[in-house]
């Protein structure tokens, strides 16, 4: 990791401007039984303990947010299987490393939005460009890896890489009826978790993190974790977690695998603990808009 590369730098906008109109690769309509919910989990056979890592690799307007090397390192060190929800902004501001987890055979990557913006509270074109932003950038980054030295020394061809993202998380884990059809119908299906850590928050120690991990696992968890700078602890966690999630047992795949060894469970809406609890970013959402139209002087009265 280079020095400060794990860092947010506030008010660089070079990367704001999503991909222009593209052609994106075609996909298969999502199951039925997949449609208009969220995974949280996924229910095995007896005797399988298959459990997902996921890292959320967001990042929002006017900033450019970090990627945390040290938390790869480790996954590649101890082989460990992880799947990576990437926003198109990140993918844009961070194309070479985008470029290595997407050539790296361990790892997976998802569709984590544009930008970042609460979809709950988007909709027509807002909604759309939330959703494809992030499949455009991960299809041009992806048709620019085919004579790279990354893919020829990590995969065995560019053929190994997906054309397209399969998988969806929402941002603050908030969605609606509208967004979520919205998602669907684009071929993705939505992926939320059943194990949060807490990392994003700086009071939240390693120890603490992973303790949440080992306690909190069972077979078919999907557990969320940040990789954008902001899971303050998650790159000092994972060295005592992983361990002790293999010492009992737990074998480490992709979503997309875990998803294909059992029965999704698919939950009618988004939330983190309990149901209705992510709706509190409504009001963020909204009052970061009321602030910013002010500003701009285009604010209704």
């Amino acid at each position: 990791m280079r020095p400060g590369e794990n860092l947010t730098v506030r008010g660089d906008r070079r990367y704001d401007a999503p991909e222009g109109e593209r052609e994106l690769a075609p996909f298969a309509p999502v199951p039925e039984h997949l449609r208009g919910g969220v995974v949280r989990s996924v229910a095995l056979p007896p005797g399988k303990k298959l459990i997902a890592l996921t890292f959320d690799l967001c990042e929002v307007r006017g900033e450019v947010a970090g990627y945390d090397g040290a938390i790869i390192d480790t996954l590649r060190a101890n082989s460990i299987k992880a799947t990576f929800f990437a926003g198109g902004k990140w993918m844009r501001s961070h194309a070479e490393r985008a470029g290595q987890l997407m050539s790296d055979p361990l790892f997976e990557i998802a569709n984590h939005s544009e930008a970042h913006r609460n979809l709950r509270l988007l909709e027509g074109r807002d909604l759309s460009e939330e959703i494809l932003g992030a499949q455009r950038s991960y299809e041009r980054l992806r048709g620019g890896l085919g004579a790279a030295a990354c893919v020829s020394k990590t995969a065995s061809s560019l053929g190994a890489i997906p054309p397209r993202l399969a998988l969806f998380r929402f941002p603050f884990g908030a969605c609606s009826p509208a967004s979520l059809a919205a998602v669907n119908d684009a071929g993705l299906v939505a992926v939320q978790w059943d194990l949060s850590t807490g990392d994003p928050s700086p009071a939240v120690s390693a120890r603490a993190i992973a303790e949440a991990m080992v306690r909190g696992a069972k077979p078919g968890s999907i557990i969320i974790l940040h990789a954008n700078g902001r899971g303050w602890h998650t790159a000092d966690a994972l060295p005592d977690a992983i361990p002790r999630l293999k010492a009992k047992g737990f074998e480490f795949v992709t979503v997309s695998e875990l998803l294909s060894a059992g029965r999704p469970e698919v939950v009618p809406t988004c939330y983190d603990n309990r149901p209705g609890d992510t709706d509190k970013y409504d009001m963020l959402f909204l009052a970061k808009h009321h602030g910013r139209a002010k500003r701009n002087g285009t604010l209704s009265r």
